[in-house]
């Protein structure tokens, strides 16, 4: 099989920084032309500290093509790297991905140890932890007044709910939350620098500084032992395996980067569609506890707060007729495979009635599945309960700032208002 050599199909170049920064419309557009050429498109990587000549992807741009991969870590595996299309140095994909840059048997160790901390007894005070903090937010917000809504709401949820999961205090909110802007920033110059050397410097000192927080306190709690999930994860044992503060720091990463972005990004767009679509606005308004489930699935899947996952072929195989050799990489995007015509009647229509509704906004169904999904909607459903109940007036006051990256469908700021 040959490989074409191109760094554009159809006139379309997911590399340039220009693709992502085009209106979400446009964006889907394209995606659209692509599905439509039958088979997953080919696409170089341009030259750099990370890639060389000739390097390049599969675009898994169909839900046929994303769910099946991602059912079969064995052919399509995450260990050289899940959340960057070029080959990172394997020490850096540990650190900032824990368990989602790894696959069996590893990948199953950590999630087994990590999963033990994740009780019913937990679960349950983590949702009575949802709704207080979110009615505390809102409480803020009436007080506050029409504001940037990321600041003061979307992104105030669930990073206050890791931490307070995590048994980190107060004290280090900014911190924690500084540091997740710069790891999941993209390309935007607003949270990191433009220079490779100097963004690679930033990434790295925003991962110590997260991985250093937490070891500190698992040292802690080593000698102090508290009912949050620090304390849980430092002490967990299965079959005489535990994590190594290395692991632990990682995971960390992983938690509060993950957990706090694909919620507040949610939660974002959230808003805005609710402005855009007054009949949706209203549809959910008329029975909200009914009708808010299905509006928080249809919020994930038209979003897509994740918009890729990459997997390398391990050995030659074919899917869904199309043949692929060991070392090739792929590109499940899951941002395409929400739009996919065959999978979704009129895709590009925001319906919160839609069912029914197999998106892969937190992943496909796999090893990978999202494991934070079930609390990430508990918040987005919680956050939009106290809103829709308490100022059931509030709108998008302008148009968003949109993150410029290739990875998340974030907003960085938003003005609300309300009456």
């Amino acid at each position: 099989m040959t490989t074409p050599a191109a760094s554009s199909v159809a006139g379309i170049d997911l590399s340039l920084i220009e693709f992502w920064s085009q209106p979400l419309d446009v964006r889907h557009a394209d995606f659209a032309k692509l599905r439509a050429l039958g088979k997953p498109p080919y696409f170089q990587v341009p030259e750099g500290p990370f890639s060389s000549p000739g390097d390049g992807y599969y675009a898994f741009v169909s839900h046929a093509d994303v769910s099946a991969a991602s059912r079969q870590p064995e052919l399509f595996s995450s260990a050289r790297g899940a959340t960057s299309i070029e080959d990172l140095p394997a020490e850096f994909n540990e650190y900032f991905g824990s368990m989602i840059n790894m696959d069996d048997p590893r990948h199953a160790r950590l999630r087994r140890i990590v999963s033990r901390a994740f009780t019913p007894k937990m679960i349950k005070k983590f949702e009575e932890d949802v709704q207080r903090t979110a009615a505390g937010i809102v409480d803020d917000l009436l007080e506050t007044g029409p504001c940037d809504f990321v600041h003061h709401v979307s992104a105030r949820l669930p990073l206050k709910i890791i931490c307070e999961m995590m048994g980190i205090g107060d004290e280090h909110y900014d911190m924690v939350l500084r540091n997740t802007n710069i790891i999941l920033s993209g390309a935007d110059p607003e949270f990191i620098s433009e220079n490779m050397d100097e963004a690679v410097t930033q990434l790295l000192t925003s991962g110590k500084d997260l991985a250093d927080l937490v070891t500190e306190i698992a040292a802690d709690r080593a000698e102090h032992p508290r009912d949050d999930v620090i304390t849980a994860l430092a002490s967990a044992n299965i079959d005489g395996e535990q994590l190594t503060p290395a692991e632990l720091g990682s995971f960390f990463i992983l938690l509060v980067v993950a957990g706090n972005e694909t919620t507040r990004t949610a939660i974002s767009h959230a808003l805005n569609l609710l402005t855009e679509y007054p009949d949706q606005r209203e549809l959910l308004m008329a029975d909200l506890e009914a009708r808010l489930p299905g509006a928080v699935e249809e919020i994930v899947r038209y979003v897509s707060p994740v918009i890729f996952m990459r997997r390398s072929v391990t050995r030659d195989c074919t899917l869904n007729g199309h043949d692929y050799r060991e070392g090739d990489k792929t590109v499940l995007f899951y941002w395409a495979a929400n739009r996919d015509e065959s999978v979704f009647t009129d895709p590009g229509r925001f319906d919160i009635t839609r069912s029914p509704n197999p998106h892969v906004g937190f992943g496909a169904a796999g090893p990978h599945f999202c494991l934070g999904a079930h609390l990430a909607r508990r918040e987005i459903t919680a956050m939009l309960r106290e809103l829709l109940t308490r100022v059931p007036s509030i709108r998008a006051g302008a148009e968003s700032d949109r993150l410029l990256s290739s990875f998340i469908n974030g907003i960085k700021h938003l003005p609300c208002e309300f009456d």
